[in-house]
């Protein structure tokens, strides 16, 4: 994405930072996000937070990207709506698991999706061997009749299911929106289709000040941040470098968690986020490694597009 498509005084502080610290601290913020939402829950309800947190986004992106709606055909309207789509339920979803059961379990759920797309999506037989390991998570996750919710593990599934799909719809709408111009136009989707069932929910709740202004910040924390440090950092490192970093989203979401939420995992919980993240780091490398050798005696081409980074850009 252009330079003008990020904050530009946090995109300039990024610069100083070493590329690996960027990934990693907008790891952080994405979960500590998460966890200051789930502390809304009470007050807020979470499909109202997902609304707050999309308007964040929605709006910045908008203002700063200024997408062009001319000239637009009716293939682009459809796939961006899709995408739109995707991205809404893919964090409904999720804040809905996370209203049930703890972060780092719902998160490694829900990152099934995308190892999932990364796994069907290869030939090899390596690949056999990291959808073994993201199976062993999940029968771990079942070893223990701890506290978990089944609503909740159902629904870090379909968020599993949605992120997968908002892959998907990304790569198609990268090919007809350049930048982050989809992104935008998808996220103000998000917003209009969560609209009425987010202030449905929110009720009187979203007449309080306060509570709005920290699902705004969640926005900020969970949008904003990572998006801005992840474009920089896609600059200045390999993707396959960034993809293994992505790997340890469940791992911080269980340390943030634990800290800012005092939940605490199990034994056999904390194996099945740890085989998540090594078959996800796994199928990285190994994919990245066969696209190396694949362009070996090919004219160099010019990098993708970075406008959407492979992570959660909401």
């Amino acid at each position: 994405m252009r330079s003008s498509g990020t904050p530009l005084t946090l995109r300039s502080a990024a610069e100083a930072v070493p590329a690996t610290w960027l990934v990693l601290i907008g790891i952080v913020s994405v979960q500590t996000g998460a966890g200051v939402a789930k502390g809304l829950f009470e007050q807020l309800p979470p499909t109202a937070v997902v609304w707050l947190r999309l308007v964040t986004s929605a709006v910045l992106l908008v203002v700063l990207v200024r997408p062009a709606l001319r000239a637009r055909t009716r293939g682009d309207w459809t796939v961006v709506v899709g995408y739109g789509t995707a991205l809404a339920l893919m964090n409904v979803f999720i804040y809905q698991a996370f209203a049930r059961i703890p972060l780092g379990i719902a998160v490694t759920i829900e990152y099934l999706g995308p190892l999932m797309i990364a796994i069907l999506g290869s030939r090899r037989r390596v690949d056999l061997l990291w959808a073994a390991l993201a199976g062993t998570g999940v029968v771990a996750l079942g070893m223990e009749r701890a506290d978990l919710d089944p609503v909740g593990v159902l629904f870090a599934a379909l968020a599993a299911v949605a992120w997968a799909g908002y892959i998907l719809l990304s790569a198609a709408t990268g090919q007809r929106f350049s930048g982050a111009s989809g992104l935008a136009i998808g996220s103000v989707v998000g917003v209009i289709l969560l609209g009425p069932p987010g202030i449905a929910e929110g009720g009187a709740a979203l007449l309080d000040w306060r509570l709005v202004l920290i699902g705004l910040a969640v926005g900020v924390l969970s949008s904003v941040v990572p998006y801005t440090l992840e474009l920089t950092a896609l600059r200045r490192m390999p993707p396959r470098v960034f993809g293994i970093l992505m790997s340890l989203q469940p791992a911080a979401a269980a340390l943030v968690g634990l800290v800012l939420l005092g939940e605490m995992l199990t034994v056999w919980q904390w194996i099945a986020v740890a085989c998540v993240i090594a078959a996800s780091a796994g199928s990285t490398r190994t994919s990245s490694r066969n696209d190396d050798e694949g362009t070996k005696g090919t004219a160099e081409t010019p990098p993708p597009d970075a406008g959407t980074p492979p992570s959660r850009a909401t």
